[in-house]
């Protein structure tokens, strides 16, 4: 399966490099294009969830003590799993969902549709249980009725969100201030001045210049994330392709490639000096930790929800506003519950979104005559 994985990466990542280099200047510009910074927004609080904000603590000290893990520090291990490269993946969907999909409407095909939404629906729910599951995780201590209540409430919350894409938008560049926010206080509590954080920031050194490790899967823990990337691109691609605001092809992988790793990398920093110097949280903390942790979770299941009820037509518009968060809610919320009877991992949607992958690029190169080299006349008149 690893294997699999390596080769649908290094396509990948090669169809990224051709496309920069034929079509680089191209103008992407979405349905409903947004600022830079409302796109990023959106975009790094879609693609992202509460383990963005919780895990690092707990993994930076198997990063420390793992041999597969040993040629460079924790920090640049976990910017490795979560920045930079990684996002080239949303790139690529993101550029054939702007410039290729509106001209040949491949996700239109029957089959490809139903997978399509399969997986976003299946994804969304199974984000949904992996936050029920690993919730004592993030508060220890809470009780059932609580546990339950809250992925209810989370749920919930989402569904309202993603019935005017005016909320999500509003809750993405509203939570990524709330980031930044977090991130400053965790910082002033633990006394970090600017030499402390520069000491710890230049840790990333260690996966700049590890950087062709961190493409094909280090270790089964490094695949898991990799096929996470992989099972959401596709979804990701096709939510924020409509936010896109008019930027080149090179722009906008620069974009997307540079602007998430920023606060990322901040981010981790932060916490690696609480690592290293082995600061406890206190409960405020850990709240504040947790109360962002949710809101993301929020923002991805609304984009989520929002994409699936767009590509169905489940929309308000069409049966009214309590319909469809009654709807939603018991759509998504029962699909949560249930996925605790089933041993779905997420390297199996992983593998079923490669498999689109290979079905639409399988589509383009059979049909290149007929449907592909009108597109690439329409990409070379747009320069």
């Amino acid at each position: 399966m690893n294997i699999l994985l390596s080769c649908a990466i290094v396509a990948t990542l090669l169809m990224v490099v051709i496309i920069l280099l034929r079509w680089g200047r191209l103008r992407c510009q979405g349905t409903m294009p947004t600022s830079l910074f409302a796109f990023t927004a959106i975009l790094f609080t879609s693609g992202l969830d509460v383990g963005l904000i919780m895990f690092p603590l707990g993994e930076f000290p198997v990063y420390a003590e793992e041999s597969a893990y040993a040629f460079t520090n924790p920090l640049a291990i976990e910017f490795g799993f979560w920045g930079f490269l990684v996002w080239a993946f949303y790139f690529l969907t993101t550029f054939y969902f702007v410039i290729v999909e509106p001209r040949l409407k491949l996700f239109e095909i029957p089959a490809i549709k139903f997978i399509n939404n399969l997986v976003i629906i299946g994804t969304c729910a199974f984000t949904g249980f992996l936050f029920l599951s690993y919730l004592p995780d993030y508060a220890q201590g809470i009780s059932e009725p609580l546990r339950y209540g809250l992925t209810a409430a989370v749920v919930l919350l989402a569904v309202f969100s993603s019935s005017d894409v005016r909320y999500v938008k509003w809750l993405s560049i509203g939570s990524t201030w709330l980031f930044f926010a977090l991130i400053g206080l965790l910082a002033l509590n633990a006394g970090m001045g600017a030499t402390a954080f520069s000491n710890s920031l230049v840790n990333l050194s260690g996966y700049f210049g590890n950087l062709h490790r961190f493409i094909t899967p280090m270790s089964d823990y490094h695949a898991f994330y990799l096929f996470w990337w992989f099972s959401w691109s596709i979804m990701i691609g096709q939510f924020v392709a409509r936010f896109v605001g008019g930027l080149s092809a090179w722009q906008l992988c620069l974009a997307m490639l540079v602007i998430p790793s920023i606060p990322i990398a901040i981010w981790f920093s932060v916490l690696y000096f609480y690592f290293e110097q082995a600061l406890v949280l206190s409960g405020v903390l850990k709240l504040s930790m947790l109360v962002v942790g949710v809101i993301f979770v929020i923002n991805s299941l609304d984009s989520l929800i929002r994409l699936y009820t767009t590509n169905l037509n489940f929309t308000v518009e069409r049966f009214g506003f309590s319909p469809y968060i009654i709807g939603n809610w018991l759509l998504m919320y029962g699909l949560v519950l249930l996925f605790q009877f089933t041993p779905l991992k997420i390297e199996w949607i992983g593998l079923v979104v490669i498999g689109l992958y290979g079905a639409v690029s399988l589509l383009l190169l059979r049909h290149s005559a007929r449907l592909v080299q009108p597109v690439l006349n329409d990409v070379d008149a747009g320069y």
